[in-house]
């Protein structure tokens, strides 16, 4: 598809995604790369701007992460946000140290509102800081443009050559006016059209796929979630009855959900599809026995996914290429170039090194979860699919706190039945991004009918979160949290208390492993 492009040069800063997801709010289409990327890479991307992220490190230190300085001389608009305004400033002559006095948190910003980056933001605004050194001096050829008591250069720039920094972080819902001022980067300074447009991408991806796949047979990983089922729906819009959709029932499913995936997408749902059901839940215990470590449990589900698929596609014939609803958060977290793996997604960094099929197709992997669900709009998908609640491929594994055995599934999958349907009735699921129970590896004592107990604790867990890359502990109604706390304890065998997740992402993740 072309389609103009911003370029987010990744140096490790904890914010990346963010960035990237703002940008695309703007319909500019923009990806993630890591700062190893050569010059002439990029230049063969051909960007419309480029946006340094921030990072842990300090630019003058010997081993932080660099970038040559011929960057800055390509003709190519570049914002640099904290570390990415430091190491603008360093590379190009100024002086960066450490602050007398480190900022962090909601700092008001006086702004020189006549630079481009401004049009339209307070004389005065309220940003977030996050940083230890500092811009002491600016590079020649540079015009400060924003400050505050204890740091003289919050932002600066050369307008001549485009080059632009801040020391906060706009791309944060804490900095006030930051999406005007990313806004004024792409289309003041970048001049892009913003035709990054959900339409456009559905049409064009059908199109795609029935050019790249041809008459070669497909196999989808349909786990009935948001994001295999729209690639499901785009897949066979693109190729019609040269695809199979393989429905994997690895016993890690919420309660009753692997007859709700049948009878959505088996032969008496809307769907024309080839619709495959593996019932593998005792294969899947027996691999998952004794394991409790989070990377290790998710990489042999993504293993034994596709070893269960490649026996499937044996049964059907020769299959060219295996298809996964991957999208743009599992690539990030899986990793990407030097960046930190947060976890490793079944579908991505869970897979195993050998996979026998041609090619993996992964049409909604530039995209993020919101982005998903509109692209299921345009393909018609029914809202109550489109926006039911996320759930990750490894299932419940995830959502069990240690080691996973079928009596544990099936506690989980009970207390979860229960929230969910509570959550629902008081009608507090609205705006909520996802709501869920998960197992911990606590037992505690109890006293249930004045009798000792010694048994597990349920987290309950509600965020709320458009992208899925940042996201806040929901304040649920009290009395919703003690109906919920007062069936589960009465109703599911093996649980006595019951906790409420206060955390958001970051520090936490939103899934528990």
């Amino acid at each position: 598809m072309e389609k103009e492009l911003v370029l987010v040069l990744d140096f490790g800063g904890q914010y990346n995604q963010l960035i990237a997801r703002r940008v695309r709010e703007c319909n500019v289409y923009c990806e993630v790369v890591p700062y190893t990327m050569s010059l002439n890479e990029i230049k063969a991307k051909n960007p419309k701007g480029i946006i340094f992220t921030g990072g842990p490190n300090s630019v003058y230190a010997e081993e932080s992460a660099s970038y040559v300085k011929e960057i800055f001389e390509i003709g190519i608009p570049i914002l640099g946000i904290c570390y990415g305004s430091q190491l603008m400033a360093h590379k190009l002559g100024g002086k960066v140290a450490t602050a007398p006095v480190s900022e962090y948190g909601k700092t008001e910003v006086a702004i020189n509102t006549s630079s481009k980056l401004f049009t339209g933001v307070s004389s005065s605004t309220s940003t977030w800081m996050s940083h230890t050194d500092y811009i002491e001096t600016a590079p020649q050829g540079f015009a400060v443009t924003a400050s505050t008591p204890v740091c003289p250069v919050a932002a600066m720039e050369n307008a001549d050559k485009n080059l632009y920094a801040v020391q906060f972080h706009p791309e944060v819902m804490h900095t006030a006016e930051g999406t005007k001022m990313l806004s004024n980067f792409l289309f003041n300074i970048c001049n892009c059209a913003g035709d990054w447009k959900m339409d456009a991408f559905v049409e064009t991806s059908i199109q795609g796929l029935k050019e790249k796949i041809g008459t070669g047979k497909v196999l989808c990983a349909l786990s009935g979630g948001v994001d295999s089922s729209v690639a499901a729906v785009m897949l066979s819009k693109a190729i019609g009855s040269q695809l199979t959709c393989v429905f994997v029932d690895h016993g890690l499913l919420r309660k009753n959900e692997g007859d709700e995936v049948e009878k959505v997408f088996g032969p008496s749902g809307p769907y024309d599809l080839n619709f495959i059901r593996v019932n593998a839940q005792e294969r899947f215990y027996e691999k998952l026995a004794g394991v409790s470590e989070p990377e290790a449990k998710r990489k042999i589900i993504g293993e034994e996914f596709i070893r269960v698929f490649e026996e499937e596609a044996k049964k059907i014939g020769t299959v060219d290429y295996l298809v996964q609803g991957t999208i743009y958060p599992d690539v990030i977290e899986s990793g990407l170039g030097k960046s930190a793996v947060i976890k490793s997604h079944h579908n991505v960094g869970g897979l195993p090194d050998y996979v026998d099929f041609k090619e993996i197709v992964e049409p909604l992997r530039n995209l993020f979860k919101d982005e998903v669900r509109k692209a299921g709009l345009e393909l018609g998908l029914p809202d109550y699919l489109v926006y039911r609640q996320p759930f990750p491929g490894p299932g419940l594994g995830i959502r069990i706190i240690g080691d996973v055995t079928e009596e544990k599934v099936k506690i989980v999958q009970e207390a979860d039945a229960i929230y969910r349907e509570e959550i629902v009735k008081a009608g507090v699921d609205k705006g909520l991004g996802q709501y869920f129970a998960a197992l911990t590896n606590m037992r505690s004592v109890g006293v249930m009918g004045d009798e000792r107990t010694y048994d597990y604790a349920i987290a309950l867990r509600a965020v709320n979160t458009s992208d899925f890359m940042t996201a806040e502990a929901a304040e649920l109604p009290w009395e919703v949290i003690g109906k919920v706390t007062t069936r589960i304890v009465n109703e599911v065998k093996g649980v006595n208390r019951v906790l409420y997740d206060c955390t958001g992402k970051p520090p936490a993740t939103i899934e528990f492993e």
